[in-house]
């Protein structure tokens, strides 16, 4: 807020030195209008800001399984990390569901996952997460929490407390329990089908909903410098650090 006062003030004193009329709006409104940013004197910096926000963030989509260890490494060692230092040029998009199965029974479906029944729990837990929070600022770190835990799924209550201590487990445990948790698994379960190509292991990475080998092999051994190398806007100061990690292995189907 200093800052922004004696700038605003240098503004004034320029404007009143050569005759033309003093800048009246406060500096948050100086980007709103071309009018404005012309009476305030900073058409040049508000052009460089509006070209810089047009930029689309990096999509980085992962599809993966809670109690998979090759799924829980790339999300705790190189996901969260990279949208923890990049969130301002990435979005992320979590998709609980990997080599699981489903079927309809009486209405209701019935999920066979890769490694257990204890797996669809964290899957259901980590989706109503997702759901009830919205906001990845809120859920994401939640997931971490529980995915960097021995016990994934004994971790969840005291991960929610943590980082959302307002929001009751029982929001949780009501979609975990209910039509809507079902609903919600489902639904992963279609954007999973949906792949194309095909996803033949976990973690599946989508880089600006592309898959390829060589994307992949990229984000799982630094997805720092991929989604550094693949934003097209001006680069933030973090990118001019390198980052590297080791490959993960993946869990086949």
């Amino acid at each position: 807020m200093r800052v922004a006062v004696v700038v605003a003030c240098v503004l004034w004193a320029v404007s009143e030195a050569d005759g033309r009329p003093a800048c009246a709006y406060p500096p948050a409104q100086w980007c709103d209008s071309h009018h404005i940013a012309v009476a305030c004197q900073v058409e040049q910096q508000c052009l460089g800001f509006k070209l810089k926000k047009e930029v689309d963030p990096v999509m980085i989509s992962l599809y993966y399984e809670s109690l998979c260890q090759a799924c829980r490494y790339f999300l705790a060692l190189q996901l969260f990390p990279t949208w923890l230092m990049l969130n301002d040029i990435m979005n992320v998009t979590l998709v609980p569901y990997g080599n699981a199965l489903e079927k309809n029974e009486s209405g209701k479906w019935v999920f066979d996952c890769q490694h257990g029944e204890q797996e669809c729990t964290g899957n259901m837990i980590e989706t109503c997460l997702m759901h009830t929070l919205q906001d990845a600022d809120r859920y994401f770190p939640i997931i971490f929490c529980m995915e960097l835990a021995a016990d994934v799924i004994a971790a969840a209550q005291l991960c929610l407390q943590i980082y959302e201590p307002k929001v009751p487990w029982t929001n949780i445990e009501s979609c975990i329990t209910g039509d809507l948790g079902n609903k919600l698994m489902h639904q992963n379960a279609e954007l999973t089908r949906a792949l194309n190509p095909p996803h033949d292991y976990v973690p599946w990475i989508l880089v600006n909903g592309k898959h390829t080998d060589d994307l992949e092999n990229e984000a799982m051994n630094s997805l720092f410098n991929l989604v550094c190398k693949t934003y097209s806007g001006e680069k933030p100061q973090a990118c001019t650090k390198a980052d590297g990690r080791k490959s993960i292995p993946k869990c086949m189907i």
